[in-house]
């Protein structure tokens, strides 16, 4: 008896690949060509554990395990379209994976990884990429950015989550809206909670 495994062959993620970009980037307005060849050249199955790699380019969240998650695609590239991100952008991506760091890296000049506020050790960052949503931007966000500095990311407001750009102004970091997007709030960009009748 010979034992096969389930796991999906280089040729058919390719494919899968393939078919995310044109069926759920494209049809949803991500059609920047750079961001798409970023999409192109980096596995998605390569940012999953192996026993998921099947599932590395449905069009939702991929559960990674510990309460973590691989966002879809579209969220991913919706940020990119957003950030606007070029050669001279010296980006931060808030992640507990690679994959939108790998994203990013294809597109601007350097590009740095960090799982919370705590990792980082010096700031002026032209961009930052938090991948989640945030209920609060804390302060010391500010602090990492330069002055004409911008971060993409979620916000969470009553349950709902949107893609928002936020702009350093005045020593502060202030989040505009965008649109709705899939976003899972991160502990870390959590409000306090409270008490109330």
């Amino acid at each position: 008896m010979t034992v096969v495994e389930n796991r999906p062959a280089a040729d058919e993620l390719q494919v899968a690949r393939r078919a995310m970009i044109d069926s759920q980037l494209r049809v949803s307005g991500v059609n920047s060509p750079g961001i798409l060849a970023a999409f192109a050249s980096v596995p998605r199955e390569d940012f999953v554990p192996a026993e998921r790699r099947a599932l590395a380019y449905i069009d939702r969240a991929v559960p990674l395990g510990d309460g973590k998650a691989l966002s879809p695609a579209l969220t991913y590239g919706q940020m990119l379209e957003a950030a606007e991100v070029n050669a001279a952008d010296k980006v931060l991506v808030f992640s507990a994976n690679g994959y939108l760091a790998a994203l990013a890296g294809k597109l601007a000049g350097s590009v740095s990884q960090a799982d919370s506020l705590a990792d980082v050790q010096d700031g002026s960052f032209s961009l930052i990429l938090i991948d989640g949503a945030a209920e609060v931007l804390p302060e010391s966000l500010a602090a990492l950015l330069t002055d004409d500095g911008r971060v993409i990311t979620g916000i969470a407001d009553r349950g709902v989550t949107r893609l928002a750009i936020a702009r350093k102004a005045l020593g502060k970091v202030v989040a505009t809206p965008l649109g709705e997007a899939d976003f899972a709030v991160l502990p870390q960009f959590a409000a306090a909670k409270t008490w109330s009748f």
